[in-house]
């Protein structure tokens, strides 16, 4: 029986010698960007290799998402290895859909050429014998949370119950059979480090807001009307108002955009929308701060004397690293780049991501990886390093595999026996469900 570090430099080598063809897959995607659960592209490219691979596999999961199974030769735990389809919509990307905007300005194509790179290595060095259980790989829609009334639209017809990839994933069962799970995304700057472990992160939820006004001629007779876009105006100044009263320890923020601004010129308008975040460190501040965002937007609605309908919608959870799968994948990451080139976890980020709510169901992690440049979710975001931002996390998370299911699991068994899951899976979407709310505010 070959040793485990016979394993892993058995696996990073294939992964090497097939280093191009992996490459390849998130040089094809960031050709081909779609946003959440339009990814039919991407998911056929994934279910075309998980073929390949042999790997049995299940696609159109919430709308695009594909799972593969591989088992090994011993009963064991399951480990997940995922990764994201989606992208965002940045027309201004030097790689946008001229007809959509799509663009990959955050490095999901990458995650998902990471995902087929550990799968290749795993199968292609021949270590499944010596390991004990299942590797899941999940290819999973929706991470980036925009075109909400799209998703909402999926939703009022049945195609989905969240508007984000992993909560669907969740609610449709398909993280019952995972024992555990971790990704790595791509990062533009790690303080100089080629790998970070991640620390904490924003929690969400997200509102549409309807101003409904009156219309009328806006020279003619305005004062016939009611303008619903000074309705939001004032809601949005409000909101401002709203800022010195969010504590800094709480990382809140809202970002509101109008998305529909009337309907002519020369109309007072009477149908006016917004989006906007509410993103906060813990759910208490994110609630709190809710609270406060609604009130400034009834208070824009009962001003010119309109309505307003205030959709709040679950949005993601603050994730939590677990300390004793994240030991296993630094020792990784610095026995394959070194040491110094291994950032601690420790910092907090204020975006959000759908692995915080599998985080709060099970050990969870989300570090990162170099080869970025550039700003996320901007025009300048480029993949300058796919040997970084692709093949270093497809050897470090298959290196952690190995670690985890090898002699018996009983690395995996640890990890599992010292973790208490914040909820269970019923808890966890009846939270959801309790974040959702619809209101008619009639001023």
């Amino acid at each position: 029986m070959p040793t485990t570090a016979e394993l892993k430099s058995r696996v990073c080598q294939e992964i090497d010698s097939r280093g191009d063809e992996i490459i390849a897959v998130a040089k094809t995607i960031v050709q081909n960007p779609e946003p959440g659960f339009r990814e039919h592209k991407t998911a056929r490219l994934v279910a075309e290799k998980f073929v390949a691979l042999g790997i049995p596999h299940r696609d159109h999961i919430a709308v695009t998402g594909v799972k593969g199974i591989l088992s090994a030769d011993m009963e064991g735990p399951t480990v997940a290895v995922l990764g994201e389809l989606d992208s965002l919509i940045v027309p201004g990307h030097p790689d946008a859909d001229p007809d959509t905007g799509a663009a990959h300005a955050c490095g999901h194509n990458c995650q998902i050429a990471t995902l087929i790179g550990v799968a290749t290595g795993l199968i292609g060095a021949g270590v499944l014998p010596a390991l004990a259980g299942r590797v899941a790989f999940m290819a999973v829609p929706a991470e980036e949370y925009i075109e909400l009334e799209y998703r909402e639209s999926l939703r009022e017809q049945g195609e989905i119950a969240f508007l984000g990839g992993k909560p669907e994933f969740i609610r449709l069962g398909e993280f019952d059979d995972v024992d555990m799970a971790m990704m790595v995304h791509t990062a533009s700057a790690i303080r100089g480090r080629l790998m970070g472990m991640g620390g904490t992160n924003n929690g969400c939820v997200a509102k549409q807001v309807q101003f409904i006004g009156r219309g009328s001629h806006a020279g003619g007779a305005p004062h016939a009307g009611i303008n619903a876009l000074n309705a939001a105006m004032i809601a949005l100044s409000a909101i401002h108002a709203q800022r010195e009263t969010f504590k800094d320890s709480d990382t809140v923020r809202v970002h509101p955009i109008i998305t529909r601004g009337g309907q002519a010129v020369n109309i007072v308008p009477a149908d006016v929308r917004l989006e906007t975040f509410v993103r906060g460190k813990t759910l208490e501040a994110i609630r709190d701060a809710s609270e406060k965002v609604d009130r400034a937007l009834r208070a824009g609605a009962l001003a010119v004397g309109g309505k307003a309908r205030i959709k709040t919608l679950p949005g993601y959870l603050p994730i939590i690293n677990d300390r004793n799968l994240g030991a296993v994948f630094r020792a990784n990451a610095e026995a394959l780049l070194g040491k110094r080139r291994v950032a601690p976890p420790g910092r907090h980020a204020t975006g959000s991501t759908d692995m915080g709510d599998v985080s709060r169901i099970m050990p969870a992690i989300h570090p990162y990886a170099a080869g970025a440049s550039g700003t996320g979710h901007g025009d300048d975001y480029i993949i300058r390093d796919y040997g970084q931002a692709v093949l270093n996390p497809a050897r470090v998370m298959a290196m952690t595999v190995i670690d985890l299911l090898a002699d018996g699991a009983t690395r995996a068994k640890e990890v599992l026996a010292r973790h208490k899951p914040d909820m269970t899976r019923r808890e966890y979407l009846d939270l959801l469900e309790s974040l959702r709310k619809d209101e008619l505010y009639q001023g």
